[in-house]
């Protein structure tokens, strides 16, 4: 029986409890040995078979105790409010690792995932850089990293060819990184964020 077929792309802000840069992404350990970070998906344009996604918010959010790949994480999965039924039906099928795309290997790393939750997501895009909040469960601010001496704003970015989650990023710091759900839980203020463009197809 042939897998529906499906694309997406948009903007994707992510954050972590690692300090500025994420050694993760380079193939390091963990800062502190451990994974603590969610990723929050703002589909500009996707289509799930004749479903179609745009406009429409995603959230992952988890807590590994060692790095992701030794796997044993928890985790909870966060769906736009808004969406019909089938778009539903459609970002559940996404986000709980059935149809490829990134959350079918997060899904191998993850004992438990909870799910779905449908909620509010609220942005303030007044800025340069954005903020979301999702129903009293997320809350996530970005900031510039600045250089420690002069205190002037730096712009740094990575670039992953093989990168999972996005090939290219803006390298920030979160001011506010708060998770609140009653499975996954932290503050990690202060510490590593990033927002890059996304692109995935599937299966």
């Amino acid at each position: 029986m042939a897998q529906t077929t499906w694309r997406m792309k948009g903007q994707v802000l992510i954050a972590c409890n690692c300090d500025y840069g994420c050694p993760c992404n380079v193939n390091g350990r963990p800062t502190r040995g451990d994974c603590e970070g969610g990723w929050t998906w703002q589909i500009e344009q996707g289509v799930y078979g004749d479903t179609k996604l745009d406009g429409l918010w995603a959230g992952l959010y988890a807590d590994w105790p060692k790095a992701i790949h030794e796997g044993d994480g928890v985790a909870v999965y966060l769906i736009d409010e808004r969406a019909t039924e089938a778009e539903r039906s459609a970002l559940r099928t996404l986000l709980e690792g059935d149809a490829g795309g990134p959350w079918a290997i997060f899904r191998k790393t993850l004992s438990e995932l909870h799910g779905p939750r449908y909620a509010r997501f609220d942005t303030d895009d007044s800025g340069p850089l954005a903020r979301v909040w999702v129903d009293g469960m997320v809350d996530l601010a970005t900031e510039f990293i600045r250089n420690p001496v002069t205190k002037e704003t730096v712009h740094p970015r990575i670039v992953m060819p093989e990168g999972l989650i996005v090939k290219e990023a803006a390298l920030l710091g979160s001011s506010r990184f708060v998770v609140t759900h009653d499975q996954v839980h932290y503050d990690h203020s202060g510490k590593y964020a990033a927002a890059g463009y996304f692109q995935y197809v599937g299966p």
